[in-house]
């Protein structure tokens, strides 16, 4: 499950348990807090910025290269480019200070700490368990002469499964990058599967936005997503040569992003 729908929202699965991780950990130490006139809900919220801070920033310099001729786009964190483990260090570092400096707030801090840092730790493990045992779906689409195509044909080299449609802002955006790298990746297929529209549709967006995609597939019955779990557009996920999932991505890559994606594909 990639999403969690609230509504007519879909939220990722990692932000709700980011978010929902500090929200425990701020109500714990609410509670230990109040019986000594405290309350660590200030210092807990200023560690996770720190942290986010952090995490986008050692994002940005291991990929510099791709920030170097528009470096405003490094403020663009909708490709969702963060390295957690320097955020985490960072975030755990500030705490050390608080609980040197305040000695008040040192138990509730420090338990609340515990908390928020046990629970997203198990809530990631938990994913990345859940995501080492998804396989790529045996599903049959149409690719856009109307022929049926199983998803599961293409496994036996690694693959980039890219969902989208052509309403789609972040879609749209993303369709470029994506497009560069189906043309440099020689030893990584990436097909974009179109949810819910025709062929007609999608060869009309592409001719407009002199776009030249392979591997263009049409999910019409929009199976796909509910069979991933997801229902935010786009989602791309990414496959090892047997078939088996080893990451996700929800929303817009950025080069940044893919390429971090990619590389783990290749290996590196």
């Amino acid at each position: 499950m990639l999403t969690l729908n609230v509504g007519p929202m879909a939220l990722g699965v990692t932000h709700v348990l980011l978010f929902g991780s500090l929200l425990a950990a701020t109500l714990v130490g609410w509670l230990i807090g109040r019986r000594h006139g405290c309350n660590p809900e200030g210092q807990l919220f200023r560690m996770l910025m720190l942290g986010l801070l952090v995490a986008r920033l050692a994002f940005v310099l291991a990929y510099a290269e791709f920030y170097r001729d528009a470096p405003w786009r490094a403020l663009d964190i909708r490709d969702g480019g963060f390295i957690a483990w320097p955020g985490v260090l960072a975030g755990l570092a500030l705490g050390g200070w608080y609980l040197w400096r305040q000695v008040g707030l040192r138990r509730p801090l420090g338990v609340a700490m515990s908390v928020g840092v046990a629970l997203w730790l198990a809530g990631n493990l938990m994913l990345h368990a859940l995501e080492q045992g998804t396989r790529l779906p045996d599903l049959q689409v149409q690719d856009m002469r109307g022929n049926p195509v199983n998803l599961r044909d293409y496994a036996g080299q690694p693959l980039v499964v890219n969902l989208w449609a052509t309403w789609c802002p972040p879609c749209r955006r993303e369709m470029p990058v994506l497009m560069q790298a189906q043309q440099r990746e020689t030893g990584i297929t990436i097909l974009f599967v179109n949810q819910g529209e025709s062929a007609a549709l999608v060869s009309e967006y592409l001719a407009a936005q002199q776009l030249s995609l392979d591997h263009l597939l049409l999910d019409e019955q929009v199976k796909l997503g509910q069979l991933v779990g997801s229902r935010a557009l786009p989602t791309t996920l990414f496959y090892d040569a047997e078939g088996r999932q080893i990451g996700s991505h929800l929303g817009e890559l950025s080069h940044a992003s893919l390429e971090r994606a990619l590389a783990r594909l290749r290996g590196e």
